[in-house]
């Protein structure tokens, strides 16, 4: 039997009266490479902050390779994790080098500096992403695309054995996109990796990972590419058209009357 890394049963989450995830249940194996998809509200960053242990459910049970979240933390060697808004203020005067460190102050503590060790940690986490030529440049100087790769190296750099991204790739062209879900897939099998990303790309993602996931509030698809027609009108709430390159849809709309 495969090695489950994490697995939601009967997880509820519901805030200010209003329910936001209902009745999850949802297990995935060590080593997939798994995309979220669902509409707007669907609770997708929910989902992943419940596995992360940032939000409690209101009800249900969630272990992250058999541990709670709250205890994987405490450990240090849990997830890494991409959130939607990394970059807060872009003319914060940090270099690429000082943000990926920021990931190693959970093992340190506060107040300590890192530690050579720690240094050729991210420096190599930077060369794993095609960027350590960047390091001493300021983060606010670099392209979209390359502050990704610098937000997914700082991820990384805290050694986890679940790197969980949310909407990684939103605002970049398609090229870039392409990119960062192959350059997440090369990591995932250099590093030993389970893999948890969200995206709203429905073609990009199904070309790069092993599972999806369709949510809206509840799992209505889990299964290996491509999805069918009835699964992404249960997550979508209405009737779809696709549009293909190939055999796989890389845009779903909302099906009309010519």
């Amino acid at each position: 039997m495969a090695e489950i890394a994490v697995n939601l049963e009967g997880v509820w989450v519901s805030y200010n009266g209003a329910t936001i995830l209902e009745e999850v249940n949802l297990a995935i194996e060590v080593g997939r490479y798994v995309g979220i998809l669902g509409p707007n509200g669907a609770g997708k960053s929910t989902l992943l902050k419940v596995i992360l242990g940032l939000i409690r459910p209101t009800r249900g049970e969630v272990r992250v390779f058999g541990e709670t979240p709250a205890k994987l933390r405490l450990s240090g060697h849990g997830a890494g994790y991409l959130p939607q808004h990394p970059l807060r203020n872009p003319r914060f005067p940090v270099t690429v080098l000082d943000v990926v460190l920021m990931a190693r102050y959970g093992r340190l503590g506060l107040f300590r500096h890192p530690r050579r060790e720690d240094r050729d940690m991210a420096r190599r986490r930077l060369e794993d992403l095609g960027i350590a030529h960047l390091a001493n440049r300021l983060i606010g100087d670099l392209s979209g695309g390359e502050q990704q790769r610098v937000f997914i190296a700082r991820a990384l750099s805290a050694e986890p054995r679940l790197l969980v991204l949310d909407e990684p790739t939103v605002s970049l062209d398609v090229c870039v996109q392409d990119e960062i879900f192959e350059l997440v897939n090369t990591l995932k099998e250099k590093l030993n990796l389970t893999v948890l990303i969200v995206s709203h790309d429905i073609g990009g993602v199904a070309h790069h990972v092993d599972d999806v996931v369709c949510i809206n509030r509840r799992i209505h698809v889990h299964q290996r590419p491509p999805i069918g027609r009835l699964g992404l009108e249960n997550t979508f709430g209405c009737a779809v058209e696709y549009l293909f390159h190939g055999e796989i849809p890389h845009r779903v709309v909302k099906a009309h009357d010519d």
